[in-house]
């Protein structure tokens, strides 16, 4: 960890620094592989889609590889990606100790190597990450619930994928929130919704129809999609405006369901900055002009009061 004590940076600062180091005479068509953890949720479609535009800016092939939500598969791509000559390797990790092992193999390849979104542990040397502050995203979602239901609330939590460090994450912060709050806000249900949209709207149909008569005033989901699913189910079952739907995750159809009053609140945690961040730096270590460190961005609420700070609001314009 000491290592990287001086890599917690503002992210916006190192990308700062990293644009002024990045000379286009420079680029020489690199390989760097992407690793996301999945491609069919939002949130990493978005990513995909900068990585892309990041990718090319910098003048550097990319490998795309979709992990289909599997330690195994990705471990296997990882793998793969070092058999085909690569010359930098992102991943967004499934698991955060399950790709330890195939993420041992890189480093010992020397081969520059940044997670995104997720960190991982357990590998035989730090690996750097760039990432939202998903602890204090956690701490958002609550306080918002602390701040807003002044009289107390009663409080369902849908989290993400067991192993996830993006869900032990929010999950460490949203009940750190509560608790915060005092014992007037008491944590009646949670569940893993894995980070689906179809799965979230079950759970949360699940929790309501336990509770009938005495819902929830709150559902806190770890993820945007998922949001959206327990937004479904709220509304389906004739309680939209009794509970209050707070999520993780700005992007468009998240935005649009703040404006239209069937989510609350939603964490942005800024996509575009994270693998824009992480995939610059990559290829800068390859060019000799930088060291990888960790980044970390900084999380805030995004309510119908400053939509428009959204990274993604003119696409609902």
């Amino acid at each position: 960890m000491k290592k990287q004590k001086g890599g917690l940076l503002c992210s916006a600062v190192l990308v700062t620094s990293l644009a002024l180091q990045f000379s286009p005479a420079k680029a020489d068509g690199e390989k760097v592989v992407v690793n996301f953890q999945t491609l069919s949720i939002p949130y990493f479609i978005y990513m995909h889609e900068q990585a892309a535009l990041e990718a090319k800016a910098l003048n550097v092939k990319l490998l795309v590889q979709d992990a289909q939500a599997s330690s195994t598969k990705q471990s296997s791509d990882v793998e793969n990606a070092l058999t085909q000559g690569v010359d930098a390797m992102v991943v967004a990790p499934n698991d955060v100790t399950g790709l330890a092992p195939a993420l041992n193999e890189v480093l010992s390849e020397k081969l520059p190597l940044v997670t995104v979104d997720r960190r991982v542990e357990g590998t035989d040397a730090p690996v750097p990450y760039v990432t939202a502050d998903s602890v204090a995203g956690g701490r958002l979602m609550a306080e918002w619930v602390t701040t807003h239901i002044k009289d107390g609330a009663r409080v369902a939590f849908i989290s993400g994928t067991a192993g996830s460090s993006t869900a032990i994450d929010r999950a460490k912060g949203v009940h750190e929130g509560l608790k915060a709050g005092g014992s007037k806000f008491e944590l009646v249900a949670e569940q893993l919704g894995e980070w689906e949209r179809a799965k979230a709207m079950s759970v949360a149909e699940n929790i309501l129809t336990s509770l009938t008569g005495n819902p929830p005033d709150a559902i806190i989901c770890a993820s945007g999609d998922m949001a959206l699913g327990a937004a479904e189910a709220v509304r389906s079952m004739g309680l939209k405006g009794k509970v209050k739907i707070i999520g993780f995750d700005a992007y468009p159809e998240v935005l649009k369901a703040i404006r239209e009053g069937d989510i609350a609140g939603v964490v942005e945690q800024s996509p575009s900055k994270q693998i824009r961040t992480a995939l610059r730096m990559a290829v800068m270590k390859v060019r000799g002009d930088a060291e990888l460190e960790t980044v970390i961005v900084q999380p805030f609420m995004v309510t119908l009061d400053n939509l428009s700070q959204a990274e993604q609001y003119s696409a609902i314009q």
